[in-house]
């Protein structure tokens, strides 16, 4: 039995940057083997995801897209956030056929870059939108009468194409480390980080994959998070303040506000374990974290169920925009040709829909 820690395998699923594990670099001998159950279990859970997010992040595009000239500004970037998950999604069933085959990959080398690099993609492109839409709503409710110059058409493009430049870049070195591997013992093919071109020294590869794992944690989760606390903090300072009669513009702010701070809170708590274990993970090639074997063999049967979760994230964004926006239900009903659903409420109840969705349209 092969006495590394095969974090290629852990690779497989996600954007993480860990090549197979040499035991004896940590000093430690262990003997680590996955859960058996995972081999069938992690790729419905792929395929899952893949269905959801696919059908549920295509309606919020057509949905984004169809509704020209009633876009907000958080409209444009909820739209950004959807390309990103679904565009993820769609490399999802390569994931799990290669899961399915206890990791082996049969696609190719530039499948193996490609997708990898996707995966990372989603989530710096995520992240950022995310951060851009707290950032919007904290000019227009904190500075709402000096913001208007700042929340243009122009700037809300700048700062889409620097959110894809940003992340394209930073998600560059999947597309120069992945390779596939072949296991001479194994005769399987993984899809892992290969750091060889740059490696000129015993123990460089540790610094290449602790380097790259720590950054990608602090640029695609840490600093973003921390930004949109600062902003939700100033936000719900002034609305404490000022929201208090629950005028029309209020509410309508306050609506949009609760959307957004949805969706910030849902991807921390998906993406939060994805980022801890590859952390910890981190830390033990630097030698700052305990390298036990119980730690080591904890953080490789945990990744790929964090992994999950971080990736559930991307199917679940539409379902959160019709659950709290009743503008976003009754745009999809419009353009899904579905208004006779809307015709089965009582005369009231769907005068009261129709007002409320026409306030809602209001751009803030």
């Amino acid at each position: 039995f092969d006495t590394t820690l095969n974090y290629g395998t852990m690779e497989n699923f996600n954007d993480d940057y860990y090549p197979d594990y040499d035991e004896a670099s940590n000093n430690s001998m262990c003997d680590f083997e996955e859960w058996g159950p995972s081999y069938s279990l992690i790729p419905v859970l792929y395929m899952l995801i893949f269905i959801l997010g696919l059908s549920g992040n295509g309606i919020v595009i057509f949905t984004v897209w169809k509704a020209q000239g009633k876009r907000r500004a958080a409209d444009v970037y909820i739209g950004n956030l959807a390309l990103a998950d679904l565009t993820f999604v769609v490399t999802l069933p390569l994931w799990a056929v290669y899961t399915a085959l206890e990791y082996h990959w049969p696609f190719g080398a530039a499948l193996c870059r490609i997708s990898s690099y996707i995966v990372l993609l989603n989530m710096y492109a995520s992240v950022f939108c995310l951060t851009c839409l707290s950032l919007d709503r904290y000019l227009a409710i904190v500075h709402s009468l000096t913001s208007t110059q700042l929340r243009t058409q122009g700037h809300m493009r700048a700062s889409l194409a620097a959110i894809w430049i940003i992340s394209g870049a930073l998600a560059s070195p999947t597309l120069l480390f992945r390779n596939t591997l072949y296991d001479k013992e194994t005769n399987r093919t993984s899809c892992a980080m290969d750091f060889s071109t740059v490696i000129t020294k015993p123990g460089q590869e540790n610094y290449w994959i602790a380097g790259l794992s720590i950054s990608s944690t602090a640029l695609g989760f840490v600093i973003p998070l921390l930004a949109m606390m600062v902003c939700y903090g100033f936000i719900g300072s002034t609305v404490t303040r000022h929201f208090n009669s629950l005028r029309k513009e209020d509410q309508r702010k306050r609506r949009l506000l609760k959307i957004i701070t949805t969706l910030v809170v849902v991807f921390a708590a998906c993406w939060m374990p994805f980022h801890v274990v590859k952390s910890m993970d981190a830390l033990s090639y630097l030698g700052l974290a305990p390298d036990s074997c119980t730690l080591l063999s904890f953080l490789l049967l945990a990744h790929p169920y964090a992994t999950c979760l971080a990736y559930v994230n991307s199917c679940l964004n539409p379902f959160l925009y019709a659950f709290f926006d009743l503008r976003f239900r009754s745009q999809c009903l419009c353009l899904l040709n579905l208004k006779k659903a809307l015709h089965t409420s009582p005369p009231s109840s769907l005068s009261s829909q129709k007002t409320e969705a026409q306030s809602l349209a209001t751009k803030v």
